[in-house]
């Protein structure tokens, strides 16, 4: 996207491997329509106003806290929602890193859209993510990188490695903010008891602690035994299941995001053993965390 896209043009995406990010207050008639798709991912993040995003057969609008992700690869369009009166968003196009598509993956609408309506206790620190996204885009390597500034331009490129991981280090925080908590798009979820639904985030906040049934059903001022049967109930599976889960879904992050050893994961993600470690690891994901790291999967 550049400053050069017009109402009904067919704007060019920057090429692979490129960051590049910006800022845009738009007004009625504002579009822009890329039939051949794009090579790189697309982040919009809404603050005033609403746009209408189009990608393949899904069409999706979003509204002020919404981050939607456009994945490469799929036709795709858009524009200043109907009737609004402006568009106000953040947008960057990059090549995101492999683990934030397991946090986007239950947000996904389908064609590779994925739709988050991030908390709103998390908007302030999204907002001053994409500030450092954009400062962080100019840094020459040398040096401070440069902080954010009201007189920032709209619109910055990370031409060096070094901007573009730490512009990558930025967008990482916006995604992992938006999407830290229980989909809000899970089948029956708004139905839950919100205290499964506070428990269920207690998991997903931290999956390494030592939780247990009891203190779980601590926190959310439950009996064991009435937290593990409502839990279940309403969930589908037994407390300790989930935070199995979500301990590997933590383990694969870091797998596939940093270069602790096999010992370390097992730890940080809160498995007892790395023995115990690498058979649940085996059971779930067909080969062990060593060769998941190295991509060998069933």
């Amino acid at each position: 996207m550049s400053a050069a896209e017009l109402p009904g043009t067919a704007a060019p995406a920057p090429p692979p491997g490129m960051v590049v990010t910006g800022r845009y207050d738009e007004g009625p008639g504002y579009r822009v329509n890329r039939p051949d798709g794009s090579s790189s991912w697309l982040l919009t993040w809404t603050t005033e106003g609403h746009g209408l995003l189009r990608q393949g057969a899904v069409e999706t609008a979003t509204r002020p806290g919404d981050l939607v992700v456009l994945a490469p690869g799929v036709p795709h369009g858009y524009a200043v929602g109907p009737g609004a009166r402006h568009w106000r968003f953040w947008w960057t196009h990059c090549q995101v890193r492999p683990h934030w598509t397991q946090w986007l993956g239950p947000r996904s609408l389908g064609d590779g859209v994925y739709a988050v309506g991030a908390p709103r206790e998390t908007h302030a620190r999204i907002e001053a993510a994409f500030r450092r996204v954009l400062a962080d885009s100019r840094w020459t390597g040398t040096g401070a990188p440069p902080a954010p500034a009201p007189g920032d331009g709209p619109v910055a490129v990370a031409h060096g490695s070094a901007a573009r991981e730490l512009a990558l280090c930025a967008l990482e925080e916006v995604v992992l903010l938006a999407t830290a908590g229980p989909s809000p798009a899970a089948p029956g979820r708004e139905d839950r008891d919100e205290r499964v639904r506070r428990a269920e985030e207690l998991i997903a906040a931290d999956p390494g602690a030592s939780h247990t049934v009891r203190s779980l059903a601590a926190r959310v001022a439950l009996s064991p035994s009435r937290f593990a049967h409502l839990f279940t109930g309403q969930t589908g599976v037994p407390p300790m299941r989930a935070l199995r889960e979500a301990r590997l879904r933590h383990a694969v992050r870091l797998l596939e995001s940093t270069d602790l050893t096999v010992e370390r994961v097992a730890a940080a993600s809160g498995f007892p053993s790395p023995f115990h470690f690498n058979r649940v690891f085996r059971e779930r994901y067909g080969v062990p965390p060593g060769a998941y790291r190295l991509g060998e999967r069933p």
